[in-house]
């Protein structure tokens, strides 16, 4: 998006941990789900219910969908890049490795974003950026690094959760460059759509969901919760912030996530925070500080007086 500028405010901030709330959900709903149906199977109800729950708010706001086919191209490309590929790679992922791992290797979305957005001309490699994401990604192995345990035959599972990160870096670009001037709501509404027919035709072709046994009121939870919380909302405020400060800042939420979760399961949960989390938590707010630039520039400023 053209228009879209490098820095945040505060408003882009409170946004971007909001978006992290939510999306970190999605690791747990997840993960029940997973246990009763089929990757594919979980992705289609994710896009499909979010994609019911967005079209009446999408009229009554006065919104149209597109009028014609070459219309929709471009959100169909999104929803691909920034749906259809990495939520079937990532819930496919789960099913060999723990959430734990999924969301760390999640967290390299930043580091992705940044060097697509470099490779594309769109936006500058800054070394400052570079090294905020690569502190923030050693932050969040440490917060989460008593939760991971690697065995052997999960390098398929973690293949699947990078290459989910590529195309969360590949799709940032996309909508900086054909969603230019669309309203978060509409973004978020028309990719769901062509997203949900998309999942329609691949898990119907090759799961079958109808076939299945019903799951459980816990999986139709976990389903209702994703789809409401951690997609539908999700993507409203994600839009916003592309819309606002652009691809490689919105991707920052990866490095939140963890934090995010942690924090939720102390405060809400009453789970005792360990000392590597307080350190991950840490350096990962460093390395945001570092990535937004303003305090370094103050110091700057202040030791040359």
């Amino acid at each position: 998006m053209a228009a879209a500028g490098t820095r945040m405010d505060k408003r882009d901030w409170a946004l971007l941990v909001l978006l992290s709330i939510l999306w970190g959900g999605s690791f747990y709903f997840t993960g029940v789900a997973v246990q009763e149906l089929p990757p594919l199977t979980i992705v289609l109800a994710r896009v499909a219910i979010a994609a019911i729950l967005l079209l009446p708010v999408l009229w009554i706001c006065g919104a149209r969908l597109p009028a014609n086919l070459s219309g929709w191209v471009p959100f169909l490309v999104m929803g691909l890049l920034n749906n259809v590929i990495p939520f079937s790679l990532i819930v496919s992922g789960q099913t060999q490795i723990a959430s734990g791992i999924a969301s760390v290797l999640n967290a390299t979305t930043p580091l992705f974003t940044v060097l697509v957005m470099a490779a594309s001309g769109d936006e500058p490699l800054a070394a400052r950026r570079v090294v905020g994401v690569l502190a923030g990604l050693v932050g969040v192995i440490i917060l989460r690094g008593q939760g991971l345990e690697f065995k052997s035959g999960q390098t398929l599972g973690m293949a699947l959760c990078l290459g989910a990160a590529l195309s969360y870096g590949v799709s940032g670009l996309w909508g900086r460059r054909k969603l230019a001037g669309v309203p978060p709501l509409t973004s978020a509404t028309c990719q769901l759509i062509c997203s949900s027919v998309v999942m329609l035709a691949l898990a119907g072709a090759i799961e079958q969901p109808w076939l299945l046994p019903a799951p459980s009121v816990q999986t139709w939870l976990a389903l209702l919760g994703t789809a409401a919380l951690s997609t539908a909302l999700a993507y409203v405020v994600f839009f916003q912030i592309l819309v606002r400060s652009g691809a490689s800042n919105v991707m920052l939420v990866t490095l939140l996530i963890p934090v995010t979760a942690i924090l939720l399961g102390h405060f809400l949960l009453s789970e005792p925070l360990e000392a590597s989390e307080v350190i991950g938590a840490l350096i990962i707010g460093g390395g945001l500080l570092i990535i937004d630039g303003r305090m370094l520039r103050s110091a700057s400023y202040f030791f040359r007086r």
